[in-house]
């Protein structure tokens, strides 16, 4: 580095007045004797140091892992190593940069050798081709290398929470490629397909046998579920059943890279959820049923057979059939001991104390042969044993009689636990006064309001569903069953016959149905989905044959936050403010007297002032000894309110618009801040104004 004269001259002055003071002091100086480089640091050479150290381009990356595009993709998509954006850009702005720290990662992977043996075999085996020695050229493609990854998803997901965390994209890609057809144009294999189905039905078992479906919505691209997996949201899409067109512009090598490591993901999850429920872990997949199209029942048949037996649950009965691909069959209804229908409704249950036994021998005299090979319902059944003792014990004290039902298990595992539909019908106490309230909630009716797990796994206790030929057999049978139902269909593997008295719901999706049963109610297939939503049986008749169904509302959107609440929503909502008043009249949680005010409100026949009589000594002294404290701080909180009314008005007002004064004493920052929030505002407020618009222009009649 140059200096100038000027700084040489001050620097000489400096020396020399500074000798002359201090004669005594070395002649050296540090001026004098130190380098330019000693003072300013070492100057470094570009490219040692910054964003040109830690980041290099793709082709330098290759370069030093020495492989082909293709290879390096693929160990990038294994590996979870992505593209990083520096801050500056040394080597151009059009380029993929990586950061050498992932590099380096991937160069001590041993499935780097791996595929650099796979890479000089393909090249012996070309060569063999190339020369017309198939002996040479098929003895090397048997001695192929292989390779595994499963030290990969141990690497990646060292806890199995961030497996369950990570587990919306592999569930997603497994269940498109399991529709998808098997094309050699596009080099997806037949194996890839086949395992790809296999893996997403045995998610599907397990979360059928957990009961850990909580949300459904049906939309143009498929069928969108999210279950609860120990304490985990999963959410997933399933494509529809039809016949897939596979576009040309997509690179389909990349998606079966992802698809391999997701499949290997899949296989843990699946083990480790299979023995957390203390089921063997690969089920076996009956091949009859599925030729038959049978779906999930074909592996539900061998994970109901491996339940392990609880105490206090009666064996399972196994025998033979006429029909081989039925399995073991149900046991007479008659040997069954005579069990309480734990989640029928109070109508239901009333019913089912009519079942006299007449009907009993002519259920013996069925010719229809059924299943049992043991329940595949979850949770600890010891707490339902000794309820329903209970309520058989109630129940003979007030009719005289047994509440006696049909129980058993079906080819699939399904646990079948119905009335007589006969005695259901025609009972005269087959609706109490409640009745109707406590139909809206149920198999669920004795379950803890907070209970979510157990209103899902309840919600369809007691109810059969025939499925047509025309609605989706596999979404159906997935959701029903998560929730508690049964179902049948028209082919093999069916636990029943179309024609079977049991049935309590069909499903249709057609616009007219020409025979029809009194026993049973006709639904849409959309019926099923908008109850497990909303926890509630909806009202079938807006979901009749024929009739255009109510709007299809999506689960996953905060319609509150959105600032726009559907009609059909508030329906909805106060069906369920009436479920949980059912559940929690039945649980006994709810006050008596309050029992009495909901039964004259609804019932308009009931006089109050006897009915007041009927509540104990011990709940009027704590209601009159409640409004006593109510009154004493009423006097109290009155000024506070009074004060805090306006205030909170005044801020709600504030909220929205800012007075002029107020932004200008804003930072740029803020105020850029706050006027995207305001148009942010103003768009939601002007969408729902729209939907609203809408909503008000359908309800008018037309002209």
């Amino acid at each position: 580095m140059k200096r100038s004269k000027r700084s040489l001259a001050l620097q000489a002055a400096t020396c020399s007045s500074a000798l002359s003071r201090t004669p005594l002091a070395s002649p050296t100086c540090a001026y004098c004797t130190a380098s330019p480089s000693a003072t300013m640091g070492k100057k470094l050479k570009r490219g040692q140091a910054g964003n040109a150290v830690q980041y290099m381009t793709r082709t330098q990356a290759m370069r030093k892992l020495q492989v082909k595009l293709s290879v390096f993709r693929r160990l990038c998509i294994l590996k979870g190593i992505h593209p990083r954006e520096p801050k500056k850009k040394s080597q151009g702005q059009n380029k993929t940069y990586y950061h050498t720290k992932d590099i380096s990662f991937l160069a001590h992977d041993p499935l780097l050798s791996k595929f650099r043996d796979q890479w000089s075999f393909e090249k012996k085996i070309k060569k063999a081709r190339a020369k017309k020695n198939k002996s040479l050229a098929n003895s090397l493609a048997q001695r192929r290398p292989s390779y595994r990854i499963d030290h990969l998803v141990k690497e990646r997901y060292p806890a199995f929470v961030d497996a369950l965390r990570d587990l919306d994209d592999p569930l997603t890609m497994t269940h498109l490629f399991a529709t998808l057809p098997a094309e050699s144009t596009h080099d997806i294999p037949a194996k890839v397909v086949a395992n790809a189905r296999r893996l997403s039905m045995e998610f599907q078992a397990y979360v059928v046998r957990a009961h850990a479906l909580r949300k459904v919505f049906v939309s143009v691209k498929g069928f969108y579920y999210q279950a609860d997996i120990q304490g985990q949201a999963v959410t997933w899409l399933v494509p529809h059943n039809l016949a897939q067109v596979l576009p040309a512009d997509v690179d389909y090598r990349v998606m079966l890279t992802f698809l391999e490591f997701y499949q290997t993901l899949l296989q843990f999850v699946n083990f480790k959820l299979y023995h957390s429920l203390s089921v063997h872990y690969p089920p076996v997949l009956d091949s009859k049923l599925e030729e038959a199209a049978a779906g999930l029942a074909a592996i539900m048949q061998d994970i109901a057979q491996h339940q392990p037996h609880k105490a206090g649950s009666a064996l399972p009965l196994t025998g033979q059939s006429d029909n081989n691909t039925a399995g073991p069959i149900m046991a007479d209804m008659q040997t069954l001991p005579t069990v309480v229908l734990d989640g029928l409704t109070a109508s239901q249950a009333a019913a089912a104390s009519t079942f006299t036994p007449a009907l009993m021998s002519a259920d013996e005299s069925d010719d229809d042969v059924e299943e049992d090979v043991g329940e595949i319902d979850s949770g600890d059944e010891d707490d339902d044993d000794a309820s329903a003792s209970d309520e058989e014990a109630a129940a003979q004290g007030a009719n005289g009689s047994t509440i006696a039902a049909d129980e058993g298990t079906d080819a699939a595992g399904q646990q079948i636990v119905v009335a007589d539909p006969a005695s259901r019908s025609n009972s005269p106490a087959a609706e109490p006064s409640n009745g109707v309230v406590d139909s809206i909630a149920g198999g669920a009716l004795r379950v803890q309001d907070d209970d979510e797990a157990g209103i899902c796994e309840r919600l369809f206790k007691g109810l059969v569903f025939f499925l047509g030929r025309e609605v989706p057999r596999e979404q159906l049978l997935f959701v029903i069953r998560a929730f508690g139902g049964v179902v049948a269909w028209q082919g093999e593997g069916s636990p029943m016959d179309g024609s079977d008295e049991r049935i309590t719901h069909q499903i249709v999706d057609r616009p007219t149905q020409g025979h029809k049963f009194l026993s049973r109610q006709y639904v849409q297939p959309q019926w099923v989905f908008d109850s497990t939503n909303f926890r509630v049986l909806a009202k079938a008749e807006l979901y009749a044959v024929g009739m255009v169904p109510p709007p299809h509302l999506s689960p996953f959107v905060q319609n509150e936050e959105e600032g726009y609440v559907p009609d059909y929503l508030q329906t909805m909502l106060k069906l369920q403010e009436q479920a949980q008043a059912a559940r929690k009249r039945a649980a006994g949680t709810m006050d008596e007297y309050t029992f009495i005010a909901e039964d004259n409100t609804a019932a308009d026949q009931i006089d109050s002032a006897p009915a007041v009589q009927n509540v104990s000594a011990e709940q009027l002294y704590r209601s009159e000894l409640a409004q006593e404290m109510q009154a004493g701080s009423e006097d109290d909180e009155q000024t506070d309110a009074d004060a805090a009314a306006p205030t909170a008005q005044a801020a709600i007002a504030d909220v929205p618009d800012l007075d002029p004064e107020a932004t200008v004493m804003m930072t740029r920052k803020q105020r850029g801040l706050y006027n995207a929030m305001q148009r942010g505002l103003s768009k939601k407020r002007q969408h729902a104004e729209s939907l609203q618009a809408k909503a008000k222009k359908l309800k008018q009649p037309l002209s």
